[in-house]
């Protein structure tokens, strides 16, 4: 089975776990002491020849009818038996002290601290440490190692030496680190082999970065999208666009989405190699996952509209009915049908005026539709955070304006002000066709203590209060999926400078959740001149594409919500003559 010290290729053919093990092994076998090596070649070999009645006991499992061989680590104890302390008898809090001030906890600890500072040279000498002190390395230690074996690759600079010494360090160690693990038989999980992969990248080797995600599933671990960066970015880098878009097709199989910075690297791969579909097709992918781009994103599409391939690229008569069905179809803002036009483009950077005309083209943005459904399964996703807030809501609402009442309380303020808070109540009374009250949501702290026991806010919580307009939320529980519920069900604006970026909006998903957002959201900025409510524009600020072929993309802005926002305008001058013709 074994020739030499190496696998024969007839065995690795056989096996697909073997053959990303050779890719690995193999050449740095030339560098090292084969004797490192033989015992994980043997044990592998011992344990792929195992008759089958023997696969249950040594934890494989052999699908014969495809012929691959998948290898389930069997469970080992991550503390050594020799040195665990007695813990039969102790409390608790004393089993955490033991497991804290034990070998395998002190390591744990001093790894972490290693993988703060990034320091590479000092967990690799813990690592050599506790091998020659017979301590047994967990999941953990060797998630760790692996991380910063890795991160070292991927740096730019280092402290401790040049980047090529470094680099050379995290590979030769990391991969040696890996196959450790493997003969340890500790499990893998997805940190660990996205660690590997990104090694394998720094070894300009995507291929086996990709083989890494496809064994993931043979293991029965999901893939995350930090799994697929390493193989997808590598093949960016060096251009390989068909294994590149194949690795796309692949996150798409397993579920997982793509966010900016893989979009933006398939855009500028597609942009490099004049993929115009595909520059198409992924603009409209950044439209619905992203909608404004960042500003090293907004260059590469600015960029493709200046390029000569994108002026040799379109169509100079296009079915108009087509066009028009894909806008009513889609909403709004897009119809998908292809480039339209001919010619160069005239590229500018620009804004959009509050009436959402674009000062470059005069071109007026659409407010892109929300299909009521979505709504209405919006609504219903939160329903199980309703109890009896559905009936107090049926029973005072509907509002025209919900009030996420700390935020606005505490806007430009350094202590809670239900001044300001009445001060938006009022403006918003005022702008409300039926000259309702907004109803205002606090936490009961707010309402029982602090500044809510001076007489004249006490006065103005029993009013909000009598006109069924104050609902309390209870101790214990979070504001934010109260007046977040009390506005879905309502259909109604939401006054709150919260970004609702933290993990509980994130639980609501990426993509209908900042539509809703961006349709009902008021924003307050307070000044010298006082209070100033920003209202939702009356257009979407997301990509947009004209029915007349023209394209319109927002960057993302800062935290200055008044600051005009920067979009970029591309038009062909000859595509406004055609659709008036057309139009006519």
């Amino acid at each position: 089975m074994l020739r030499g010290n190496f696998l024969t290729p007839s065995l690795i053919r056989t096996s697909p776990f073997l053959t990303f093990l050779s890719k690995i092994s193999l050449p740095l076998m030339h560098q090292s002491n084969c004797h490192t090596y033989r015992p994980l070649l043997c044990w592998h070999m011992h344990s792929f020849t195992k008759p089958i009645t023997d696969i249950k006991q040594n934890r494989f499992s052999a699908d014969l009818t495809t012929g691959l061989c998948t290898l389930a680590f069997s469970k080992k104890s991550t503390v050594n038996e020799s040195s665990a302390p007695n813990t039969g008898t102790m409390s608790n809090k004393s089993k955490k002290k033991a497991r804290r001030e034990s070998p395998e906890g002190v390591l744990r600890h001093k790894l972490d601290m290693c993988s703060k500072r990034g320091d590479v040279f000092e967990a690799l000498r813990l690592y050599d440490d506790a091998r020659s002190n017979g301590i047994t390395l967990s999941q953990h230690h060797y998630n760790v190692l692996l991380y910063v074996c890795s991160c070292k690759c991927g740096s730019e600079s280092s402290e401790n030496g040049d980047r090529e010494t470094d680099l050379n360090l995290g590979l030769k160690r990391g991969f040696e680190i890996f196959q450790q693990m493997i003969t340890d038989k500790v499990d893998p999980n997805e940190a660990t082999f996205t660690s590997v992969a990104r090694l394998a990248v720094a070894k300009e080797d995507p291929e086996m970065a990709f083989d890494l995600v496809k064994q993931m599933k043979s293991f029965g671990i999901p893939p995350k999208l930090r799994s697929y960066g390493p193989a997808l970015f590598g093949f960016c880098k060096l251009g390989n666009t068909d294994k590149a878009y194949e690795v796309d097709a692949h996150m798409g199989e397993s579920g997982v989405v793509p966010e900016e910075p893989e979009l933006s690297a398939l855009l500028k791969l597609s942009v490099d190699a004049k993929k115009v579909d595909k520059v198409y097709e992924i603009l409209h992918r950044l439209r619905t996952l992203v909608r404004q781009v960042s500003e090293s994103t907004f260059k590469i599409i600015e960029d493709w509209f200046d390029s000569v391939d994108a002026a040799e690229i379109g169509v100079l008569n296009w079915d108009v009915s087509k066009v028009r069905e894909g806008i009513v179809r889609g909403g709004g803002g897009w119809h998908g049908q292809g480039w339209l036009g001919s010619g160069k483009w005239r590229v500018e950077r620009t804004q959009i005026d509050e009436n959402g005309v674009c000062c470059s083209c005069n071109e007026r943005l659409v407010c892109i539709d929300i299909d009521p459904r979505e709504t209405e399964n919006f609504a219903s996703s939160l329903s199980n955070l309703a109890c009896q807030r559905e009936e107090w809501l049926g029973r005072h609402g509907p509002f025209d304006a919900v009030i996420d009442g700390a935020n606005v309380g505490l806007v430009n303020q350094h202590n809670f002000s239900f001044y300001q808070l009445n001060t938006v109540v009022n403006r918003l009374r005022q702008m409300s066709p039926s000259k309702r009250m907004p109803l205002v949501i606090l936490h009961k702290g707010r309402v029982s203590g602090g500044p809510a026991q001076i007489p004249k806010n006490k006065k103005l919580l029993d009013i909000w209060r009598d006109g069924g307009a104050l609902y309390t939320t209870p101790p214990g529980s979070n504001d934010d999926w109260y007046w977040l519920y009390a506005a879905v069900n309502c259909k109604s604006l939401l006054v709150t400078n919260d970004e609702m970026r933290d993990h509980l909006f994130q639980l609501l998903g990426t993509s209908f959740f900042p539509r809703w957002k961006e349709k009902h959201q008021i924003r307050l900025s307070v000044s010298r001149d006082g209070l100033n409510l920003l209202m939702p524009p009356p257009y979407s600020i997301v990509i947009q594409e004209s029915e007349n072929g023209s394209w319109h993309v927002p960057v993302i802005t800062g935290d200055d919500l008044e600051a005009p926002r920067q979009w970029l305008c591309a038009t062909r001058a000859r595509v406004k003559s055609l659709h008036s013709l057309f139009s006519n």
